[in-house]
């Protein structure tokens, strides 16, 4: 069973179903039971015209599930307009369905949790955990923006503003490895910024592409991440890096700076640095003081602390860290590094071992133990000697 195939047609499929009438709830529904129905029959024999086959079931599932009295006569003009089975349009109606998802009528938070969770394909948990809460209380947020949208005609696309904030998110998603979701992300906003001139879109866009040209780095061959410092430079596409800058600068000629712009920058710094000790730290730092004023994000000045640590010393970036709630996520690996680099490889040995305890995957759970495991080694030998 080809579960990539399945996810990359449910969009076009469910864009299909709303462009026919199908509410948004509805045709959702009608798609994951069309998907059921893929994943029991296509092992025995997958059709030669997937899509098409998954609209005719979506559709038919549709309209088993609003037969009523009362919608009689609404659900005989729906039959009529029925597609025979056959080879399906090949319409890209993912972009879209981004829009449509990010309906007035919804908050910006809901409306990026819904499209995450309806055409995204991410999980209710890889939401809750990009958002930093619960997992109950966003499975709760997508009920409500379901119910929302149910009553509601798509008909007023959202604002550009949100569907970049789900891209952002897809793609960070896809890029963490939980799923192969960063290669469609910048294909979509590629596209986005095909038919739209606003420099956010275009930072957006310059962001995906030099952290993806360093993807084939951050892992070893037997799967373990590599920190930035540590990765061969060599293996970064340096083609993707230039298109990137280039894109950047182009952005920030027009000075209109945005979160998406001042990420880029840095991540720019990092791809132009020859080697990892010739990071413009100094300059970074000013970016995450630029993002600091854009977003106010407990994340981002999780990460300038570790900038500051670079360019000011490691007792200057755990001043900038005390000034931060423990409880955010990967606090514990930053004051691991932070207290290492300060001579302290007891601190940061706990401190490893409890961030790898509080890891969100198993790659960085490996990673943060090793580094764990390496101190531990470290002190034991301090004490023999």
């Amino acid at each position: 069973m080809d579960e990539a195939l399945l996810r990359s047609l449910t969009p076009s499929v469910l864009g299909v179903l709303v462009r026919r009438g199908a509410d948004f709830a509805a045709a959702e529904d009608a798609v994951q039971e069309a998907l059921v129905e893929a994943v029991r029959l296509w092992p025995a024999e997958q059709p030669r015209d997937p899509k098409g086959w998954l609209v005719t079931v979506a559709w038919r599932k549709f309209l088993d599930a609003t037969r009523s009295e009362a919608a009689r006569r609404r659900r005989e003009d729906l039959v009529d307009r029925e597609p025979e089975p056959g080879p399906a349009a090949a319409v890209d109606d993912t972009l879209q369905l981004y829009f449509l998802c990010a309906h007035p009528s919804l908050t910006p938070s809901s409306a990026v949790a819904l499209t995450l969770r309806a055409v995204g394909g991410l999980t209710t948990r890889q939401i809750a955990r990009a958002y930093l809460v619960p997992e109950a209380t966003m499975a709760q947020r997508i009920s409500r923006a379901k119910r929302t949208v149910s009553a509601v005609r798509f008909d007023q696309p959202g604002d550009v503003a949100t569907v970049l904030r789900v891209l952002y998110l897809v793609f960070n998603e896809g890029y963490s490895g939980d799923l192969d979701l960063a290669a469609e992300a910048i294909r979509l906003t590629r596209q986005l910024a095909a038919v739209i001139d606003h420099p956010e879109v275009a930072g957006l866009l310059a962001l995906m592409l030099l952290h993806h040209a360093r993807r084939a780095g951050r892992t070893a061959p037997d799967g373990a991440l590599v920190p930035l410092a540590e990765q061969d430079r060599g293996r970064w596409d340096t083609g993707l890096i230039a298109e990137g800058i280039g894109i950047l600068q182009g952005a920030l000629a027009r000075d209109r700076l945005g979160e998406f712009q001042a990420q880029a920058a840095i991540a720019a710094l990092h791809a132009d640095a020859p080697t990892a000790g010739e990071t413009d730290w100094v300059q970074i730092v000013e970016w995450y003081d630029e993002l600091v004023r854009l977003t106010a994000s407990p994340v981002v000045r999780l990460n300038r602390a570790v900038a500051v640590g670079e360019a000011d010393g490691p007792r200057a970036g755990l001043a900038a860290l005390a000034e931060l709630d423990d409880a955010l996520p990967r606090y514990a690996a930053v004051a691991a590094y932070l207290h290492e680099r300060d001579g302290d490889p007891v601190a940061a040995a706990r401190l490893y071992a409890e961030a790898a305890h509080r890891a969100p995957d198993l790659a960085e759970r490996d990673h943060l133990t090793r580094q764990a495991a390496r101190l531990n080694t470290l002190l034991k030998g301090r004490r023999t000697d």
